[in-house]
């Protein structure tokens, strides 16, 4: 059985900011589960008696070589996608890196990363992305920075 198809999924996401205010993105790669070329906030699965941080902190190792810290929940989406027939609940923490730059371990789940202001993200983002987001937007507009 898979999780988010079989059964409800949790994924969990990470808003990672950098001292300028910039915020973390990836592209998924051809081999990612859904959605694929688009723009989105990384994260990745929790496994069963995993904690939500220790999930993050764990993808965000494996698949870019950093160590992250978990502030803040931003939010929790429900991630329906009707046409992968697709359906999780994905939590997304306010992070920052510890440790390490980011790159790519695992191109065929990531073909790009990049750091982008507030105001100049790509415009073809994943749904989840596109929510978290304007939640980020809406509860930090006047700040630079995310509250950590």
């Amino acid at each position: 059985m898979k999780r988010g198809i079989d059964y409800i999924g949790v994924g969990v996401g990470a808003i990672i900011i950098d001292e300028q205010g910039r915020l973390f993105l990836s592209r998924r790669g051809p081999l990612a589960k859904n959605e694929r070329g688009l723009w989105e906030f990384p994260g990745g699965s929790v496994e069963f008696g995993e904690r939500l941080a220790d999930a993050l902190k764990r993808e965000m190792y494996e698949e870019y070589g950093i160590e992250i810290e978990v502030g803040e929940l931003l939010d929790v989406v429900d991630h329906i996608l009707p046409d992968e027939k697709q359906h999780w609940v994905s939590p997304t923490f306010i992070c920052r890196i510890l440790s390490g730059e980011p790159m790519i371990r695992e191109p065929g789940k990531c073909s790009e990363i990049g750091w982008f202001a507030p105001e100049k993200i790509p415009e073809n983002l994943t749904m989840i992305t596109r929510e978290n987001l304007s939640h980020y937007r809406e509860r930090y507009r006047s700040e630079t920075v995310g509250r950590f």
